[in-house]
This record gives structure tokens, sequence and C-alpha cells, in this order.
């Protein structure tokens, strides 16, 4: 399994739409094909910090969900929100397995 942990800081003022855009975009990724899981989380301390947990049985999964549309658009979306750069830490997905 390949997991990406993506963290996002968002100008406060956005914080409301930037969470509306996540939700369309997760709602499509969780139906792509290899998606295991797509979770959204925000910080209880600081609600213009997120955190993605994004999990795909394979890294060609991980690597389509960037070309897809509603991906594309959530990025151009976002991307005058952003506090600072986000970025996307890789992880190798032990447990629990995942079929092919």
């Amino acid at each position: 399994m390949h997991v990406t942990i993506v963290y996002a800081f968002v100008k406060p003022e956005k914080i409301e739409a930037f969470k509306e855009a996540c939700r369309l975009n997760h709602e499509s990724s969780i139906r792509e094909p290899g998606n295991v899981r797509f979770d959204i989380l925000q910080s209880a301390d600081d609600p213009a910090k997120f955190v993605f947990y994004e999990a795909y049985k394979t890294q060609q999964d991980a690597a389509a969900h960037k070309q897809t549309a509603h991906y594309l658009a959530w990025r151009d979306t976002v991307a005058d929100w952003m506090a600072e750069s986000r970025y996307g830490v890789p992880y190798h997905g032990l447990f629990p397995k995942v079929a092919d």
C-alpha cells in the first residue's frame, strides 16, 4: 500500500471554503480505482492546519490520482488559499495488508 501524509496550512479566512473544496475532492477520490482511504483531518488546536491521509493500493494508483479532474480542480482552487506551501510525505503502508 502506498500512503501519503499531506500537510496543509490554510489562510484563516479561507478555512470554510477549503473544507468544502476538500469535501468535493474527497467524495471523488474515494471512488478511484485503487483508493483504500482518503481521510481529511483538521487540527483540534489550530483550525488552519489540515492533514490528509491518502492510501492507495499501489504507487501507480496514487500517481493516477494526481491526474484526475477532481484533484486538478481542487489543486487549482485552493492554491491561493495556502498560508504556506503544502507538502506530502510518502510512506509504505504495512498493516493492514491490502489485496492487489
